[in-house]
C-alpha cells in the first residue's frame, strides 16, 4: 500500500525509499512485530476465554506434557497470520501476483489449520479434528493451484524446471510434472512444521530463520544483476517476496514473546501449516525447492523420523525411535525441553547456513 508512494518522489524526494525491497522489509519487519505486540495480550485472553481448556494434549505424547502444558490455549497462528497478512499489505507492492499467491496459500493452510484446532478444542480430544486424508486433499487443490499460477506467471520454458543445488547447468524440466512436484513440496513443508511444533518455540525460531534466508534468496533471484552473477534463475517480480518473509519474520518475534517457554499461547496446526505451506510456495516461485530441503533440513528430519517411526513398527512391530516425532525421542532421553528447543535452533541455523553456500557453491 505504502509502495505507491514512491509515485510521488519526483516531487518529495524522500518519498524514494518506498521502491526500495530492503527499506520496505525493514520496514514490514518492524510493523508485524508491533501489530502483534500490540495486539497480542488481546487475542491470547480472547482464545483462552473461548477455549476453556485450551489446547487438547496428546495421550499418547510424554506424559510430562500432561501437566506442563495442560490449559494452554491454541490457535496462536492468528496472531502470526494477522501480522504477516496487515505487514505484507501495508508494505508490498500488491500489484505483484507472486505476493497473492504466496498470500493465498498462507491463508488457505490457515483455514484448514484453523478448523482442525477448532474441532479438537470442540472435541476436547487431539485426535478430533479434520480427518488426515481431507486435510492432505485440501491442502493438494490449494497447493496445486498455486502452482499453476505460478508456472504461468514464468512464460519461460524454464517454468517447469526443477534446478538442483550445488549445480550450475544442471537442470531437470519435469513438464506437467512440476505441477505435482510443486505441489508436493508445499504441502509436505506445512505438514513437515505442523509436526515439528512440539515444543514451545521450537517451530517458530526454525522458520524465521528459513524466511530470513529466503528472504535473501527471492531478493538475489528477482535482481537480473545478482542472479546473473550467482547464475540462478531469475524471476522476475521475486524479489517482492523478501517483503512477506520479512514481514513473517516480525510476526514471528513477536509470537515468540509470548511463546517462549513457559508458552502462554501455542501456534497450532493454524499457525504451522500457514508459515509451512507459505515457505513452501516461494521456495517454488524462487525455484529453490531442493534447496528448501536443506535450509528446512529440520523440518526434514522431524517429518522422516515419523515415516520411519509407523513403516518400522508396521513392518517388523518395532520402535525405531523413543517416540517420534524426534523432538519427543530426545525427551524421552533425558533431554531437558530448553536443551532440545536451543540444540534444534542451531542444527536449523546451520543448516540455512549450508543451504545459502549453494548459491555461490555451484
Amino acid at each position: 500500500m505504502l509502495y505507491w508512494l514512491s509515485q510521488f518522489s519526483d516531487v518529495f524526494n524522500v518519498l524514494n525509499v518506498f521502491r526500495y525491497i530492503t527499506f520496505r522489509t525493514g520496514g514490514a519487519v518492524l510493523t508485524a512485530l508491533l501489530f502483534v505486540f500490540l495486539f497480542g495480550p488481546a487475542i491470547i485472553e480472547k482464545l483462552r476465554a473461548s477455549q476453556g481448556k485450551g489446547q487438547p494434549i496428546r495421550d499418547d505424547g510424554p506424559q510430562s506434557h500432561l501437566l506442563t502444558k495442560k490449559g494452554t490455549p491454541t490457535m496462536g497462528g492468528l496472531m502470526i497470520l494477522s501480522g504477516l497478512v496487515v505487514s505484507t499489505l501495508l508494505w508490498a507492492n500488491l500489484s505483484n501476483p507472486h505476493v497473492w499467491v504466496v498470500l493465498a496459500v498462507t491463508l488457505g493452510f490457515g483455514a484448514i489449520g484453523f478448523a482442525d484446532d477448532y474441532l479438537k478444542v470442540k472435541h476436547g480430544s487431539a485426535k478430533g479434528g479434520l480427518s488426515g486424508r481431507l486435510r492432505i486433499a485440501l491442502e493438494a487443490v490449494i497447493a496445486g493451484a498455486a502452482v499453476i499460477v505460478l508456472t504461468q506467471l514464468d512464460a519461460s520454458s524454464a517454468s517447469t524446471a526443477l534446478a538442483m543445488p550445488f549445480f550450475k547447468d544442471l537442470v531437470v524440466n519435469l513438464g506437467w510434472l512440476f505441477i505435482a512436484v510443486g505441489a508436493f513440496v508445499i504441502v509436505g513443508a506445512g505438514n513437515a512444521v505442523n509436526l515439528t511444533d512440539g515444543l514451545d518455540g521450537l517451530a517458530i525460531v526454525p522458520v524465521m530463520i528459513a524466511a530470513a534466508t529466503f528472504s535473501l534468496i527471492a531478493y538475489l533471484a528477482g535482481n537480473i544483476v545478482f542472479s546473473d552473477y550467482l547464475q540462478i534463475r531469475h524471476i522476475a517480480g521475486a524479489g517482492e517476496l523478501a517483503i512477506v518473509c520479512g514481514a513473517l519474520i516480525g510476526a514471528g518475534l513477536g509470537f515468540l514473546w509470548f511463546n517462549a517457554p513457559p508458552a502462554s499461547i501455542f501456534m497450532g496446526d493454524t499457525g504451522s501449516l500457514a508459515l509451512g505451506g507459505m515457505l513452501g510456495t516461494i521456495a517454488v516461485a524462487t525455484k529453490h525447492e531442493i534447496a528448501l530441503a536443506i535450509i528446512g533440513g529440520l523440518f526434514v528430519l522431524e517429518a522422516v523420523s515419523v515415516i520411519v517411526q509407523v513403516i518400522s513398527f508396521k513392518l517388523t512391530g518395532k520402535r525405531i525411535f523413543r517416540m517420534a516425532p524426534i523432538h519427543h525421542h530426545f525427551e524421552q532421553l533425558g533431554w531437558t525441553e530448553a536443551q532440545i528447543v536451543i540444540r534444534f535452533w542451531i542444527i536449523a541455523l546451520v543448516l540455512a547456513l549450508i543451504g545459502l553456500s549453494t548459491l555461490k557453491l555451484r
